[in-house]
Parts: structure tokens; sequence; C-alpha cells
């Protein structure tokens, strides 16, 4: 240990916040290389925190408080991003087949050492990149089915958009439920209403774990808020999709189990549908659709 100005440096600290200020200067280097350049405010405090980390870089002694100037830059940069992550996808309309994959709000090991960087960067430009396409992919498809009055592979395609639909849905929600300054607890109402749902948070953190722990194959456990019973639930699902689509609110349905028409109909199922155009409530459908469309997620 040294004495600068009667302040105690030490060696291994000194190292450490070296350290810091190298992850920081890749995670600039990163935002500034993944994400589309048009954005004004981030991006230029982006460029000047990479410059301040630079400088600091040259200097052979760096002092706690430099440190906790660039930890508050971090901050406000981190949730500027999330921010507009969450801006584009409440503004921007996607058009069929138009999917992209969303930047994250933060550097591939941020996570770490929870979550590694290899993992974090598969998982993102990979994984989740193929949800995209196989995505785009479908509802092409299905739009080509439309124009062609083709429908002999529409079960095939409804199934790949609601598998890739759903990993591409999911992954987008999943990249934002995690931070580097996550962890701990919940608070306000979020936090009564697990206590009020599932007895206490450490019952619903038993609960969410083991039913994460005991899906069948491959899939999720969730959180999630069900209307009509106004109810925080846990649910599990494998292969993520169930041949449906996560993230969704209904707004019209039909049910086409044989206990809905087999009475009248017996086995003819297409003319059950053709008939039950001649009832469909568009007044309903149409004060769901207000409804729905008001959602901010």
């Amino acid at each position: 240990m040294m004495l600068l100005g009667g302040v105690a440096l030490d060696k291994q600290i000194q190292e450490t916040y070296f350290q810091y200020l190298d992850d920081i200067k890749d995670w600039c280097k990163e935002i500034l290389f993944t994400n589309d350049a048009a954005r004004t405010w981030w991006r230029s405090e982006t460029e000047r925190l990479l410059d301040t980390v630079q400088e600091l870089q040259y200097k052979d002694i760096i002092f706690s408080d430099d440190i906790a100037i660039i930890e508050h830059k971090v901050e406000e940069i981190t949730n500027q991003l999330q921010l507009n992550v969450q801006e584009r996808r409440r503004s921007d309309q996607v058009p069929i087949g138009g999917h992209k994959l969303p930047s994250l709000p933060y550097s591939y090991n941020a996570l770490e050492p929870y979550i590694s960087r290899e993992i974090m960067e598969l998982h993102h430009t990979k994984h989740h990149k193929s949800y995209v396409d196989g995505l785009n992919k479908a509802e092409l498809k299905m739009k080509e089915a439309r124009e062609k009055n083709d429908f002999e592979l529409i079960k095939h395609w409804e199934r790949e958009a609601a598998f890739h639909g759903s990993g591409h849905y999911l992954h987008t929600m999943f990249w934002d439920n995690m931070s580097p300054r996550g962890g701990g607890q919940p608070s306000g109402p979020l936090m009564r209403k697990i206590t009020e749902d599932f007895g206490s948070f450490e019952k619903f953190k038993k609960h969410f774990t083991e039913a994460a722990d005991k899906v069948e194959g491959v899939g999720w456990a969730i959180l999630v808020w069900a209307p009509r019973p106004k109810r925080l639930e846990i649910l599990q699902t494998e292969k993520q999709q169930l041949f449906t689509q996560w993230d969704t609110i209904p707004l019209l349905g039909l049910d086409v189990w044989e206990h809905a028409y087999y009475l009248q109909y017996k086995a003819d199922r297409k003319d059950y549908i053709d008939n039950w155009w001649n009832v469909v409530n568009w007044k309903d459908v149409e004060r769901r659709y207000q409804e729905a469309s008001k959602i901010r997620w």
C-alpha cells in the first residue's frame, strides 16, 4: 500500500479499477457497434463516456470518485437504452415478415459472472436470430398462401409461426427481464400482489424455481398476469409455444372442438365454420381491439 496526499492506494484496488475501465470501454464500443447510429442522446453520451474512460486509462492512479462518475454515467446510458428499446416497440408496427432481432440493453458480458458473455452472445445472435428468421419466413409463406389461395401447407406454416413467434416474443421479454444491477426483491404494488397471491416472496420464489426445474423437455416457466381472475400466476410451457403465441391478447375466437358443432354438423367442420361467420359479434371484437390497443407493456 502506498500513500498519495494522505490517501491510501491499494494495489489490488487499482488493478480492479483498471479492469473495470477495460470492461466499460468494451461495453461502449459494443453499444456503438451494435445499435443503429441514428439515435442522438445515448450515442453522444456513450462516445463521451468512452473518451473519459480512455483518458483515465492513461493515468497512473485511479480514484474512487473517478469510478463513481463512470458508474453514474453507465447507469444513465443503460436507462436511456432501455427506454429507447421500449419506445421503439411501442411505436413501430411490424410489417408481415418484417420482424428484427432487437438490440440488447446491455453488453454481452454485463451479466457475468452469473451468465457468461459466450452464452449471451450465442443465445442472442444465433438462437434468437433463428426465431426471428423462422417467424418471418412463416408469415411470408402464409401471405403467399392467401395470395395464391393455396392452403395445402397452412397447418405447417401456422405451427412454424407459433414456434418461432413464441421464441421471438419470449426472448424479447427475457432480455429486458434481466439487468446487470438486478437481484434482490421487487417493491411497491408488485411485491404486495406477489405476497397476496403466493403468500410471501419466498413462497413465490420457491414455486417459480420448482416450476422451472420441472418443465418437461424444453420450455419456460413464466409469471403471468391473468386478466380474468386478476391474479398473478406461474405457468409452464413445453417447446415454448403449444401451437399458440405468448404475449398476445385474444380478440376473436372460434371453438372447433367436436363438442362445439358435432350434434348439428356431424363431421362437416367446414360447413360449421362457414356458417359461424354469420354470428360473429364484430361490435364485441371492436371493443376488445380498442381496449387491447391501449396496452403498453
